[in-house]
């Protein structure tokens, strides 16, 4: 699966992976703020004609099938339409997941499958649905309900990975599966506590000490005791535990068995935390909405932390000075450049011409003209004119000062 926005880019990366896999999936239903500022995922899903010709243009080049996921409309038929028009470039399956660009987060809410159905009936490729999935009977649900083809879990996966299964295993015994691929197919320790807090995420609400144990440990045997841990805490438990007792907290199992997690929406988020969570009242990881649409009076974490220390500070976009752009590259130039060029294209120019930049402090004229002066000075005559010298003694000139 690729995110992209350029259909030669896209095209050119899916060539080095098509003999590697059975089909190409251009991801348009991304809809975190990376996305945003890159330009890709469910931000393309209103530029149609740049989708047709990344879809054409794939189907035309590689080998393998093209394929789409998106998220839908808020509006039902504008979703039809937005399906067909992939189908017609060429996209061979399409992914449906019920969510629009704006659910996400604590305001993912309920997936619509009525717009899947839509969809389903719309087109005559085959389509995925996602969304609303955390057990078993939520595909066998989905499918009847919506007559897809196929169904995709990502959160209710991650918390069971035997959802397909129909299982709901103990939660130590995917835990050790997991690590066991981890021991044959090593990847930064980071995946690991993702994966780790998805599966123990019930818990380590309960054992809050071992959660942060998982948070700082440092390597990969570290983690193994802090799930070691875990297990022999629940296996502790569950001697200990009184005949006929049952979940806590509203759980359908006990915590140490592998579940779904619903994640609690912004009103359910303050009652389960307390004003916000800590006594200054800062928010949880994230923000609710994303603070760089303009809409939204609530912080990230981070910036609420400067808003207390700075109450004046305004994280307003549109009030945010607009910066002239560098004439090469594209990123903020400086105020005062002589070449109208951020620091490190100036400096790459400065030095090829040898030439001075006051406004990013870059004296390689000067520190030149020094070089030659000093030079003269050692052998006692007048100073030659550039021109004069030789291009070999330029070269190492411009190098001296550079090295200055």
């Amino acid at each position: 699966q690729f995110c992209a926005n350029d259909p030669e880019v896209f095209v050119q990366a899916a060539l080095l992976a098509q003999d590697y896999c059975d089909a190409i999936d251009l991801n348009l239903g991304c809809p975190q703020m990376i996305a945003k500022r890159g330009h890709y995922g469910a931000f393309l899903q209103e530029e149609w004609d740049l989708l047709q010709r990344m879809i054409l243009l794939a189907n035309e080049k590689l080998s393998v099938p093209i394929t789409c996921k998106i998220r839908v409309f808020p509006d039902i038929d504008r979703t039809v339409k937005y399906a067909q028009m992939l189908e017609r470039a060429g996209c061979q399956l399409l992914t449906v997941h019920g969510r629009t660009k704006e659910q996400k987060g604590p305001l993912a809410g309920v997936a619509s499958w009525e717009h899947i159905q839509a969809v389903r009936k719309a087109v005559s490729i085959p389509v995925f649905a996602n969304g609303n999935i955390q057990c078993l009977r939520d595909v066998e649900e989905c499918i009847r309900r919506t007559g897809v083809h196929g169904v995709m879990s990502a959160e209710g996966n991650l918390h069971n990975p035997a959802l397909f299964e129909g299982r709901n295993p103990l939660v130590w015994e995917m835990a050790e599966e997991y690590l066991e691929i981890v021991r044959e197919y090593p990847c930064p320790l980071s995946y690991v506590r993702a994966h780790l807090f998805k599966l123990w995420h019930h818990t380590l609400q309960v054992y809050q000490q071992l959660r942060e144990e998982l948070a700082k440990v440092k390597t990969l045997e570290g983690i193994v005791d802090v799930n070691r841990e875990l297990k022999l805490r629940c296996q502790e438990e569950i001697a200990n535990q009184k005949e006929g007792e049952k979940p806590k907290e509203g759980l359908p199992f006990f915590h140490w068995i592998c579940q779904p997690y619903t994640r609690p929406g912004p009103k359910e988020r303050c009652r389960e935390n307390g004003d916000g969570g800590t006594e200054k009242g800062v928010r949880g990881k994230r923000a609710l909405e994303e603070e760089e649409d303009g809409n939204s009076e609530l912080l990230s974490k981070n910036k609420q932390k400067k808003k207390l220390r700075n109450p004046n500070k305004s994280f307003d976009p549109s009030l945010k000075p607009k910066y002239a752009k560098c004439d090469q590259c594209g990123n903020p130039k400086g105020n005062k450049c002589v070449f109208n060029m951020c620091r490190g294209c100036c400096k790459k120019r400065a030095f090829k011409e040898v030439a001075d930049c006051p406004g990013h402090g870059l004296l390689f004229k000067t520190k030149y003209e020094k070089s030659l002066s000093w030079q003269h000075s050692q052998r006692g005559i007048q100073t030659p004119e550039r021109g004069e010298r030789g291009e070999a003694e330029v070269g190492e000139m411009q190098k001296e000062a550079g090295d200055s």
